[in-house]
């Protein structure tokens, strides 16, 4: 087994032994967590071997940081910290989402009301260039706007390679308790008031219709008379409806979305009574990978996040219900802890929102998919909304970048990437993966 920096020096290898400046993609271990895109050019690249970058480096008890390589994933990294009762700030909802990619997109979850991103709370990458050279970087040395700029950047800036980020005192339970509400403008006071008075550890929430609204509250506790987990026959999202109440381990919490959120694989009683313990996010990715060739894109569901700013969800909500009316949906508040250097400044004089609501749409079927994302791009653009590029994506090149900092993004691909091998965010995201490069 190679160590860190042998690993690092394999990898700036490659990347200087290469010859030309045709794209490049990474080999991983584990699966990506994009929405699977039949046409995605990315299958014919080269590749760059990073699939050994999944090992944790250190966890410094005291002082509540780990040191951890890219790939590691995410239940391999709080089964190790909880260890010590600590666990990472922000945890998304699927196993092996790696924190390499939830900086990469841009991950949330139920801790974000508060603290945002895993990216929020990372402290310093160490990235490897197009050209093999290593950057340490951190939010106030001399490659600061890089390490602002690798968030939701999909690795079109460099290979990170290893990653330093902020713990969390933990308990070993989470008691959830479900509130539930008949209109929307109740269910946001409830999250409004949370938001401000910063008293519970845990807040998400599903929108089972335009009538029926459960905000999810979770809590660290030491005991627990019962616990859940939805890893077999039990589906979250359903359970959210029904109980008033629950108690999970902790790392069964962080995970309870994993067999979907609300798009679970297998559906039926039978089907989840036969396959359901063996079927998860990470399985069904693999099968559809592995019969890409022979799957109509039509059959692959809608998935995507939209992040609405608190002060224009209503106005959000009443266009939704009119044009799209899909339920049951996911909604996440996050807090935008700053002002990001990968967002535009017309994006930011568009809101002055601290709080958005991520409203995250799971399982939706559609067979004019194009039509739908141009439709929910254009509104959202009305509104000063967003919605994440794990997904379709038919942006214009202009109109994109309104919303994505192209001045810095330009400034930093000038020293990263400057023969742009791991293409562009808008080509990647907007083309390359609908079939479409250069």
């Amino acid at each position: 087994m190679l160590n860190h920096e042998q690993k690092v020096n394999r990898i700036i290898q490659q990347l200087k032994s290469r010859k030309g400046t045709s794209p490049v993609s990474l080999r991983k271990k584990t699966v990506s967590h994009e929405v699977p895109k039949m046409k995605d050019q990315r299958f014919f690249d080269e590749k760059i071997d990073v699939s050994d970058l999944d090992d944790i480096i250190k966890i410094d008890v005291e002082s509540k940081i780990c040191i951890a390589e890219p790939g590691v994933t995410f239940v391999d990294l709080v089964k190790a910290t909880t260890k010590y009762n600590l666990v990472p700030i922000v945890v998304p909802e699927l196993k092996t989402i790696t924190i390499g990619g939830a900086i990469s997109g841009c991950s949330i979850e139920s801790m974000s009301y508060m603290y945002g991103g895993f990216h929020d709370n990372c402290l310093e990458y160490e990235i490897i260039t197009a050209k093999g050279d290593l950057l340490i970087c951190t939010p106030d040395n001399e490659n600061s706007l890089i390490f602002e700029m690798a968030h939701g950047t999909f690795g079109t800036v460099g290979i990170i390679s290893k990653i330093k980020f902020r713990l969390i005192e933990a308990k070993p339970f989470v008691k959830v308790i479900y509130q539930k509400f008949e209109t929307l403008e109740e269910y946001k006071t409830a999250i409004w008031e949370h938001y401000e008075r910063k008293d519970v550890d845990f807040m998400d929430g599903i929108i089972h219709s335009p009538s029926e609204y459960v905000l999810s509250i979770g809590n660290f506790v030491n005991e627990a008379p019962y616990t859940h987990n939805y890893n077999w026959m039990r589906i979250y999202y359903k359970d959210s409806k029904r109980r008033k109440e629950d108690y999970l381990k902790t790392i069964d919490y962080f995970f309870r979305y994993d067999k979907g959120v609300t798009n679970p694989t297998p559906k039926s009683f039978l089907g989840r009574l036969i396959l359901g313990r063996f079927i998860g996010s990470t399985e069904l990715l693999k099968l559809v990978k592995i019969f890409r060739r022979f799957i109509p894109e039509r059959m692959i569901p809608i998935t995507l996040d939209t992040f609405i700013p608190f002060s224009r969800a209503t106005e959000f909500f009443q266009w939704y219900k009119k044009e799209i009316n899909f339920f049951p949906l996911w909604c996440v508040p996050y807090k935008i802890r700053k002002k990001y250097e990968w967002l535009t400044d017309e994006f930011f004089d568009k809101t002055k929102d601290e709080l958005f609501l991520d409203i995250a749409i799971y399982g939706m079927k559609n067979d004019h998919k194009e039509s739908f994302y141009k439709m929910l791009e254009k509104e959202l653009m009305e509104i000063g909304g967003i919605k994440t590029l794990i997904s379709g994506n038919y942006y214009s090149e202009s109109d994109f970048w309104k919303i994505w900092n192209k001045r810095n993004y330009d400034k930093v691909k000038q020293k990263t990437d400057p023969d742009n091998i791991f293409r562009d965010l808008y080509t990647k995201t907007c083309k390359t993966t609908r079939g479409v490069d250069y």
